[in-house]
């Protein structure tokens, strides 16, 4: 299994931007899909999960409402598009994949992708 992340970059504070995770070596449609991310010196995170179908979505509270989760399973592919993006948002950004939604600890998550570094400049 492989996840491979992209998208990451240096932007400025209130700015958007939009992560893609690719899978392969897995039934995608058949996996929940997560994002993690971790900040300099910090744990990791949970950002956000959406479902195998895509039709349910789960959100780190104080996330929710500037970045949204999607996939498309014709692509194999996972999104994290991020708006208003602050200072604090900065950190590596995981994709992860596992058999079961809810899951919000990055221990629950089978398989994980290499990252993607954000920088979101003040």
């Amino acid at each position: 299994v492989q996840l491979q992340a992209s998208g990451g970059g240096l932007v400025q504070a209130g700015g958007s931007l939009r992560l893609s995770c690719v899978a392969s070596g897995l039934t995608f449609s058949n996996y929940v899909m997560g994002w993690f991310r971790q900040a300099p010196g910090k744990e990791y995170e949970f950002v956000a999960a959406i479902s195998g179908s895509g039709l349910s979505t789960y959100y780190a509270v104080s996330l929710k409402g500037r970045f949204t989760i999607s996939r498309d399973n014709a692509k194999n592919t996972v999104y994290l598009q991020m708006n208003s993006l602050k200072s604090e948002d900065t950190g590596v950004y995981y994709c992860a994949a596992d058999r079961d939604f809810g899951q919000s600890s990055r221990h629950e998550y089978d398989y994980w992708g290499q990252g993607t570094l954000v920088t979101v400049s003040s």
